[in-house]
């Protein structure tokens, strides 16, 4: 039945957006197998408008606060929304990712953690780096180009402007022969800061500056117990 819903919503909101906002999708993500989407963040609209960009269904890593309504907040799990608590590595969210992208599913994360509040890109988390010395699987970067002209920060209404999707190509990491460098939180600092670049190059904006906050998301041996998440 979600997946039903999620087909017409994903219907829905391709037509909306390209009468609304002349939406346009440039590059594509692969066509089966398990992978990871890094995208930028900068607007509520993000999720639902990279999504439409994508022929196959997704998952969406998403901080755990942003829909606080009980009933609504278990749709869109059905629907794919994974909820993540802050401040720490989130075992039961991570597990989760990393299980659907075994099982051969789209994960979609947001490196920065959470919106931007002024459309720059800011420095990345590390979860991104958990997720992939567990998984070896590719990173497709994405950039999402007009998302917060049209629903910036504090807006109540959308503005009329032209959205665009950008897929780069895949990042494969090296994780297979090397588990032990794999996790490690040097390890996650390459990730991060290497997805976040491409992402950067998509958009033709500059990479942020800063160090990759590792504090919160990686004890020393992060493992992700994926076969007990649910």
């Amino acid at each position: 039945m979600s997946g039903i819903l999620y087909g017409f919503l994903w219907a829905l909101a391709r037509v909306v957006a390209w009468i609304c906002f002349r939406y346009r999708v440039q590059g594509k993500i692969p066509h089966s197998g398990g992978l990871l989407i890094a995208a930028n963040h900068a607007s509520y609209l993000d999720i639902p408008l990279l999504g439409c960009g994508m022929r196959r269904r997704a998952w969406y890593l998403g901080r755990n606060d942003l829909f606080p309504i009980p009933v609504l907040n278990g749709i869109l799990q059905a629907l794919g929304w994974i909820p993540v608590r802050l401040g720490r590595l989130d075992r039961e969210a991570f597990g989760k990712a990393i299980k659907l992208i075994r099982a051969g599913h789209v994960v979609v994360i947001f490196p920065e953690g959470g919106r931007s509040h002024d459309g720059h890109l800011r420095p990345p988390k590390a979860g991104i780096g958990v997720i992939v010395s567990q998984t070896g699987c590719p990173v497709v970067p994405a950039y999402l180009k007009g998302t917060f002209d049209v629903l910036p920060p504090g807006a109540h209404w959308p503005r009329l402007r032209h959205i665009t999707v950008r897929f780069g190509v895949p990042i494969q990491f090296e994780t297979g022969r090397q588990k032990e460098k794999a996790e490690t939180k040097q390890f996650y600092q390459q990730v991060s800061r290497t997805v976040i670049e491409h992402i950067a190059a998509l958009g033709q904006v500059p990479v942020p500056k800063g160090r990759v906050d590792l504090a919160a998301e990686t004890p020393n041996r992060p493992t992700v117990d994926a076969h007990n998440a649910e």
